[in-house]
């Protein structure tokens, strides 16, 4: 049997394309309960159902901040909720030319037998879901598994684990209407160097494109979200832009089928300005490229805008300014034309690096 050729092919080749349109991107603005609970919290302002639709809607009713983006993936929550006015978020954001995206996920528990790796849940009854979200508006899927570079780790077995898991939720994904965003993330933490990072991603997406294969995965139809080949949190050495471009392209050519049509990086806990610049400096790369490199930012688009609204009503023009101008900058920078900004937003160059990151 070759790959998946249902009634939605046509159509998942179509989205995953847009989606990877140069000049645009994904906002992820997925984060669970919990972790949007965490951005709220920061800022001294109540997780409640309230707040939380008031925070997305500051960012999806941005004047000009569609027209960066082409999709925006939400939590359940949010794919039902509504503006202020009573216009559904789905409506506004497909009338921004911008597909709507759903986190089908149920977060990471512990693989057995192993020192703290993880697997991702979630496959119980996904094929229902994907059906659910389907028909209220959703076009595209995600799905984080993640990894961890140790002294031993990752092992094979924790690479194969989650290479399955991501395949056999691709594919759900597909035969549903869904594009799948296949996310195996490798974390930043750590004092590894570069090299060894690079050997464990060129590893990772290996054995997933091995997997998304055996599975029949249409791969016309699905994107990747990888980390960028960085340096561990902890390693004493820096590397510069230039460098986490040529590392991070050299991985993704060695492992990435040309069939895929785009790369929408994670930004793994840089600043806002490290993921910008190291994306720019990536399409400025002269070498083979046959996919769009573009981005899926949650918190490299949204820190300082969250700092500027500080839950406030009267901050909320000035909120959506700064996150206007991160999409604009993020959006030069899948063309390599980002010349960097003179006035950086508070909180646009901190790390927003989180040990052990949880969604």
């Amino acid at each position: 049997m070759s790959c998946y050729k249902g009634k939605y092919a046509d159509e998942l080749i179509a989205n995953a394309t847009y989606i990877g349109t140069p000049g645009k991107g994904i906002l992820a603005a997925d984060e669970s309960t919990g972790t949007i609970g965490k951005r709220l919290q920061s800022i001294n302002t109540e997780n409640n159902e309230a707040n939380r639709r008031t925070l997305r809607e500051l960012l999806f009713t941005t004047p000009g901040a569609l027209q960066y983006l082409s999709g925006v993936i939400m939590f359940e929550e949010t794919l039902y909720q509504s503006t202020s006015s009573g216009k559904k978020f789905v409506d506004l954001l497909k009338e921004g030319k911008v597909l709507p995206g759903i986190k089908v996920d149920s977060g990471t528990v512990e693989l057995p037998g192993t020192n703290g790796e993880t697997t991702t849940q979630g496959l119980d009854g996904l094929a229902q879901r994907c059906q659910k979200y389907y028909e209220a508006g959703a076009r595209f899927a995600k799905w984080r598994a993640v990894l961890k570079i140790g002294t031993t780790e990752p092992t094979q077995l924790a690479i194969n684990e989650n290479a399955n898991g991501l395949a056999r939720y691709a594919i759900i994904c597909q035969q549903n209407g869904l594009v799948p965003i296949v996310e195996p993330e490798i974390l930043v933490d750590g004092p590894h160097d570069i090299d060894r990072c690079a050997d464990v991603s060129e590893r990772v997406l290996a054995a997933c494109y091995k997997a998304l294969n055996d599975h029949h995965v249409l791969l016309e139809g699905t994107l990747l979200k990888p980390n960028m080949v960085t340096p561990g949190s902890d390693c004493k050495t820096r590397a510069k832009p230039e460098v986490i471009a040529e590392y991070t392209v050299r991985a993704l050519q060695r492992t990435m089928p040309a069939a895929v049509p785009a790369v929408v990086f994670l930004s793994g806990g840089q600043s806002e300005e490290e993921a910008t610049v190291n994306l720019n400096a990536m399409n400025k790369l002269k070498t083979k490229k046959p996919w769009s490199l573009t981005f899926s930012y949650g918190r490299a688009l949204q820190q300082s805008t969250l700092k500027a609204w500080g839950g406030k009503q009267e901050n909320y023009k000035a909120a959506q300014d700064v996150f206007l101008a991160r999409c604009k900058a993020n959006s030069e920078a899948t063309l390599g034309t980002y010349a960097g900004s003179a006035n950086l937003a508070e909180g646009a160059s901190e790390s927003l690096h989180e040990k052990d990151y949880k969604y």
